[in-house]
């Protein structure tokens, strides 16, 4: 992964420059995500970005990755109401946070084992389909019979708002590992469509109760598995039945882009919150960060 940002990186950003019909001149600032991820792709786009910053004299702006998936969500409702409850579903986080304010978070609830889209690659794989999972899965499932086989919902009646994604899959493993290779091909569509309704169930409940114990009428959804077409509809209509106001961001969002990176920078550089240039790369890196340690404000 590494290797490929270098060798993409530059070219990206003559490109993303070209399109946009700008000349260095216009940069005010320069956003670069610097975690959580893969420390040998954080790197590469980290000291890009510092040398950017250094040559051309401006800003650096140190961006939580997760916060970016956050912020997504505004670039196509800049209107956003807070607070808001925001879902992050990706295939490294499962969690449930509360927005108090843009950089003001607190983590309500959160997987303890897998991350919902590392649970749809890991039984995306264990029915040979492609990678990534998460669209494999998706569009299998909208042919099949998603009550043909009922998966557990792990945690479903628990009081916490906690995550656990792994028992899912070994139910599947089990269930195909019991099954005909004849059967498994009839029916791979309804295998499918029975575990994406599984995680579609459990994230919606969670989400639910999150909402009731904060108060909250209004949440977003975030992450690369929020282009999931059932996710996305099943949380439009928990909105409608409970007049909720449910914010979805565009599906180029959800993925990993350099936009949701770009508007998060730009929320902390208007506020004169901007990183050294001795910024590290924190693969680790948690939720709530307001910007980087060291900052200057």
């Amino acid at each position: 992964a590494s290797r490929a940002h270098v060798q993409a990186i530059l070219p990206i950003i003559r490109e993303a420059l070209n399109e946009a019909h700008l000349g260095r001149e216009a940069i005010d600032g320069i956003a670069v995500t610097y975690g959580p991820g893969l420390i040998g792709s954080l790197l590469v786009g980290l000291n890009v970005a510092k040398g950017m910053a250094a040559v051309l004299d401006k800003p650096l702006i140190g961006v939580n990755h997760i916060e970016g998936h956050i912020f997504a969500n505004s670039l196509d409702h800049p209107e956003m109401d807070l607070p808001f409850l925001a879902l992050i579903v990706s295939g490294g986080h499962t969690q449930l946070v509360d927005v108090q304010d843009w950089g003001k978070y607190a983590i309500v609830g959160k997987t303890i084992d897998d991350a919902a889209g590392e649970a749809f690659d890991k039984v995306a794989k264990l029915l040979g389909l492609g990678y990534p999972g998460g669209p494999e899965i998706n569009r299998l499932a909208k042919t099949g019979d998603p009550d043909f086989v009922k998966f557990p919902r792990a945690w479903m009646g628990a009081d916490n708002l906690n995550f656990s994604f792994s028992g899912l899959k070994t139910a599947v493993l089990n269930y195909v590992e019991s099954k005909s290779d004849e059967f498994k091909q009839k029916h791979l569509a309804d295998i499918a469509a029975g575990f994406q309704q599984s995680v579609v169930d459990v994230l919606i409940e969670k989400s639910r109760k999150a909402l009731v114990r904060l108060g909250y009428k209004t949440m977003a959804l975030a992450g690369g598995v929020a282009r999931n077409s059932a996710l996305r509809k099943a949380f439009l209509k928990m909105g409608e039945q409970n007049n909720l106001t449910i914010y979805l961001p565009d599906y180029d969002f959800c993925t990993d882009n350099a936009a949701m990176i770009a508007r998060a920078g730009e929320f902390y550089f208007q506020r004169g919150q901007t990183s050294t240039l001795d910024l590290d790369a924190d693969p680790s890196l948690k939720l709530p960060a307001n910007y980087p340690k060291g900052a200057e404000a």
